[in-house]
């Protein structure tokens, strides 16, 4: 980019940006003339995507700020009113409605209320949470308010560097075809911002606060959907549990809706409170053993029974639970989901409760094993894209009598997402809590632990391992690096992968066997491996998995060795592909 062309888009922004701070970063890297810096900061503008937004935190069009959100937010508004006309038309509780959560990270409050701020002035009646929430009560709130949509500030687990912002439809899901192509061209087509002020939009009734009355039935909707209550009450005090909310906005609803319970949790206390600085961690991520380290600790010198995680806000979940000899041990997201599915399955089923349909959702990167936990109980596993706003598709789906009128029971996606309660239309970290918590009480009442009846799964279903790579690509050059490798695999496909015979390849670009279209490569070898490319659509990375099966009548561990030696082998020709 032209070192002219970035200083006037540099200066544009210096006029257009009410905010001192942002303003002031910019104003310093041009008295320094920091090109490199600049050219990073306006070489395009930060993307509202399918899902919204996500970036650095900064001054500049390429950065998460109070401007690139109002715009953004101008938007959404402008999509809203051309939506619903007729709505658009009248004012209060008939007109728009829109709910905004947000997460502890930096500056997640002021940009939640910028965005509040332009929907009033827009004349949509805006509810905002007094404080920091988790992002699956924000979709709950959505559905509880009557809303035509609903945002929430978050990064979800990236690093402290990052923040960012998802925009949500009326029935609490986020938003897809063809709403978010509808406003990601409003966006693009913003040139004037409509504002008001805080106590304008409280006077005139467009801005409301919020708090109890949406966490209070959100909690009751989670206790709801727990199958043996009378077990907890008996056995609680058999179980203890150590939580971590890993400086996010999961302490106050875990910590309560377990404590209803009876259940004994014990928060890690350097982690209890939200903060965006995450000066404990340096991602604040379930998936990485490193987040959990603390709690693992605490949990070692508690003698806990099982150590919960969730991400900042709340909608992911993790765990580790101690082996046989008290060494805690990871739950991988395809391992919980796993062990969700056929909770679930086998509670409908006991209590006689099971729909004739009953069905589950994941996406199409998630383990194998769990189809093989469905069909076990008789059921169906259908499968989407990554995303929950995909599983919330087929959710939605089915209740309207399209793909088989399916009654829907679980939804789960590897990165350590579940959704067990059609209130939410996301994953929720805490219903995933309280029913892991009713789980574990479970098998201890018939002298199993959580990695006791894994193990009687995989003689089931036979022993499933999975793996992840994710290559970044940061800078101006990262989005043509992921487009060029992408595309050399659609050129020219490999034969093999990892030694083994690569039977088929779907390629999504287009869609493929009912999927809509999305960047998504697809492998499937010979043995049942399924190896799969997908660039990332909120951060500057492509992310491979494989997930693959191995017998188990040699014996657990050999089928283990099996596994690894293929996975290994696989990852060698991936990295190979990626320059590692």
């Amino acid at each position: 980019m032209e070192k002219s062309a970035v200083i006037e888009r540099a200066k544009d922004y210096i006029a257009r940006e009410k905010d001192a701070n942002f303003r002031a970063e910019v104003e310093s890297l041009l008295e320094k003339e920091d090109l490199k810096e600049l050219e990073d900061r306006f070489y395009r503008d930060l993307e509202f995507g399918t899902g919204g937004l996500r970036g650095v935190i900064g001054g500049g069009y390429n950065r998460m700020n109070t401007l690139v959100v109002k715009s953004a937010t101008q938007g959404l508004a402008s999509y809203l009113i051309k939506a619903f006309p007729e709505k658009a038309a009248k004012q209060g509780d008939a007109g728009l409605k829109a709910v905004i959560a947000f997460d502890s990270r930096r500056y997640s409050a002021e940009f939640s209320e910028a965005a509040a701020l332009i929907l009033a002035a827009n004349g949509i009646k805006t509810y905002l949470f007094s404080a920091l929430r988790p992002t699956p009560e924000l979709s709950f709130a959505i559905r509880q308010l009557g809303c035509d949509t609903g945002i929430v500030v978050t990064a979800s687990h990236n690093p402290p560097q990052y923040n960012g912002y998802k925009a949500y439809w009326n029935d609490g899901s986020q938003v897809i075809s063809p709403h978010d192509t509808g406003i990601i061209d409003e966006v693009t087509a913003v040139k004037t911002i409509k504002e008001i002020s805080r106590n304008e939009a409280l006077d005139k009734g467009l801005l409301k606060i919020i708090d109890k009355e949406i966490d209070e039935p959100y909690q009751a909707m989670v206790k709801s959907h727990l199958f043996r209550p009378q077990l907890i009450k008996e056995k609680a005090g058999e179980v203890k549990i150590v939580y971590t909310p890993l400086h996010g906005t999961g302490a106050y609803h875990v910590e309560k809706i377990l404590g209803d319970l009876g259940l004994k949790v014990i928060t890690v206390p350097e982690q209890r409170e939200g903060d965006g600085n995450f000066p404990t961690v340096s991602f604040p991520n379930p998936e990485e053993a490193a987040a959990l380290d603390m709690a693992i600790k605490l949990g070692i010198k508690e003698k806990a029974d099982v150590v919960m995680a969730t991400d900042p806000d709340a909608d992911r979940f993790g765990v580790a639970v101690p082996d046989s000899s008290g060494k805690f041990e990871l739950v991988t997201g395809n391992q919980m989901g796993v062990l969700l599915a056929d909770y679930i399955f086998l509670s409908l089923k006991e209590l006689d409760r099971l729909p004739k349909n009953a069905a589950m959702v994941n996406s199409i990167v998630t383990t194998g094993m769990q189809k093989k936990v469905a069909e076990y109980y008789g059921c169906e596993c259908a499968e989407c894209l990554t995303g929950f706003k995909w599983i919330a598709d087929v959710m939605r789906k089915w209740e309207h009598g399209q793909m088989g009128a399916k009654s829907y029971v679980f939804g789960t996606e590897e990165s350590y997402g579940y959704n067990i309660e059609t209130e939410v239309r996301d994953k929720d970290g805490v219903s995933a809590a309280a029913l892991t918590a009713e789980m574990t009480l479970y098998w201890r009442s018939k002298g199993k632990s959580l990695l006791d009846r894994l193990n009687e799964l995989y003689t089931i279903c036979g022993y499933w391992q999975e793996l992840g790579i994710s290559k970044y690509f940061q800078g101006v050059q990262g989005p043509a690096i992921m487009d060029g490798i992408m595309e050399e695999y659609r050129k020219n496909p490999p034969k093999t992968l990892g030694g083994i015979e690569i039977k088929r390849v779907r390629d999504i670009k287009n869609g493929a066997d009912g999927l809509p279209p999305s960047d998504v490569l697809q492998f499937f070898l010979a043995d049942g491996t399924v190896v799969s490319a997908r660039p990332s659509g909120t951060e500057p990375k492509i992310k491979f998995y494989a997930s693959c099966c191995a017998g188990t009548t040699g014996g657990l561990d050999a089928a283990k060795a099996e596994a690894a030696r293929k996975l290994d082998a696989i990852k060698k020709d991936i990295r190979a592909v990626i320059g590692e």
